[in-house]
């Protein structure tokens, strides 16, 4: 499995986790939407040259904007055509997979200044302490790890699950 994870893009030391496979589970829509935010992203920033040139050519202009700026939105079309590519996708796929013990150290954070923040308000305005189910809920929450590959439906029939019901029938039928 380590011959098939993904050299780290960002050009780091390897401390980042291994992407999965070049086709991992699914993941959930913001996730895809974070990832397609990193490939538009990289390729608006490969083409900023064309883009500036066609947002100058633009700037104090309306309707004669595709008459006279043409030639610039059509260079501007072909470089983001040109960069966007599936290679493109993969490699912003895999950037995103790289960043995800930075999203998780950045939550860690997050959540313990909350619960300073919290902590602190509770002591300033004489509140009572939260009982301790509450708070270990919340700690056991931060302790998750970014869940990649969605959740399985509630009501889907488990392959474990039927084969364990077809055993117990054969073994019903004997």
């Amino acid at each position: 499995m380590a011959a098939m994870a993904a050299p780290n893009p960002t050009g780091g030391a390897g401390e980042g986790l291994p992407m999965p496979s070049r086709n991992p589970l699914p993941l959930s829509a913001s996730q895809e939407a974070q990832i397609r935010d990193i490939y538009h992203q990289r390729v608006r920033s490969a083409c900023a040259p064309e883009i500036k040139a066609f947002a100058d050519c633009a700037l104090n202009r309306t309707f004669t904007v595709s008459f006279v700026c043409s030639d610039q939105l059509r260079a501007m079309n072909g470089c983001m055509k040109a960069h966007a590519t599936p290679q493109n996708h993969d490699a912003a796929r895999e950037e995103w997979f790289a960043k995800r013990l930075e999203r998780q150290r950045e939550r860690e954070r997050k959540a313990v200044k909350k619960s300073q923040q919290e902590d602190f308000i509770r002591e300033w305005w004489g509140l009572p302490e939260k009982d301790a189910e509450t708070r270990r809920k919340e700690e056991e929450k931060m302790r998750m790890a970014e869940r990649v590959g969605g959740y399985a439906a509630r009501d889907r029939k488990r392959w474990e699950e039927e084969q364990a019901a077809a055993a117990a029938a054969a073994a019903a039928k004997r």
